[in-house]
């Protein structure tokens, strides 16, 4: 019986893989679309309602016009691979949230997507959101809040399902989902994060060259961004990112592919 029980375990986890879009890495998967999807709608609806959206009509139909972009890339993309089934459940939105303290950006699973006019100025222009937003929608095509879930669920729960986890503890479970989609604080998957934010890069790149943005315009965004951050503390948006030098020596190696995509 002993071994009976880490024989099962293995045999669920084999059973419970997921191949992410681009990079082709095995990624554990207990959490159904529809399940985190549906927590994503109810959590983004609160956060879009408490705000307060930003009432610049030129600045909030630049995200709204990238969004789509990068939307119709990742669809088109999807489509290639023979993998739009995985897009079900997706309802898109893109909004900008008037916040000049927090420079950070996030897509929550199943495309909810959240800018704060703070990032605007490092953005620079339409091709600096198209990183950022390549970035983060790549985190939500990757699975990565997903994946993060399941292994949250493994590590406080054993093997369950976030159903039989919410009914359990729902307040923990709620708590678990906001660090698996990054809106939380977890050092201890830092390591597991900065692998994630290296993905979103490189998923991000392939998305914003197929969306006509020039993905040359990334690792300058970054640059930026280190110039930005020299002497103070790193935001909330670079707190789990790997370091500058190997983000930016990382999107260069990457940058003959992701060309191979580009067309203005």
């Amino acid at each position: 019986m002993k071994l009976l029980i880490p024989t099962l375990t293995i045999i669920v986890l084999i059973q419970s893989c997921a191949t992410v879009p681009v990079t082709g890495r095995k990624q554990l998967d207990l959490v159904s679309s529809s399940e985190i999807n549906t927590m994503s709608a109810t959590q983004y609806q609160e956060v879009i309602k408490k705000g307060p959206l930003s009432t610049n009509t030129e600045q909030t139909e630049m995200i709204r016009r990238v969004g789509k972009r990068i939307q119709g890339a990742v669809e088109q993309y999807m489509a290639s691979k023979g993998w739009s089934d995985q897009l079900a459940g997706f309802n898109w939105e893109f909004n900008l949230i008037q916040d000049d303290k927090t420079v950070n950006a996030w897509c929550m699973p199943g495309g909810k997507v959240a800018f704060y006019t703070a990032i605007l100025p490092i953005c620079k222009d339409e091709d600096g959101v198209a990183v950022v937003m390549g970035h983060e929608v790549a985190h939500a095509i990757a699975n990565h809040g997903r994946e993060r879930m399941s292994q949250g669920l493994i590590q406080q729960f054993g093997l369950s399902t976030l159903s039989a986890a919410l009914g359990q503890n729902p307040t923990a479970t709620g708590q678990l989902f906001m660090q698996a989609i990054g809106m939380g604080s977890n050092l201890g998957m830092l390591k597991f994060s900065r692998q994630h934010e290296s993905e979103a890069d490189h998923i991000g790149l392939i998305f914003m060259a197929m969306a006509g943005y020039n993905p040359s315009h990334a690792p300058k965004f970054w640059k930026r961004m280190v110039d930005m951050n020299t002497g103070q503390k790193p935001p909330e948006f670079l707190s789990t990112h790997p370091s500058d030098e190997t983000r930016i020596n990382d999107l260069e190696s990457w940058m003959p592919e992701a060309m191979k995509y580009y067309k203005p």
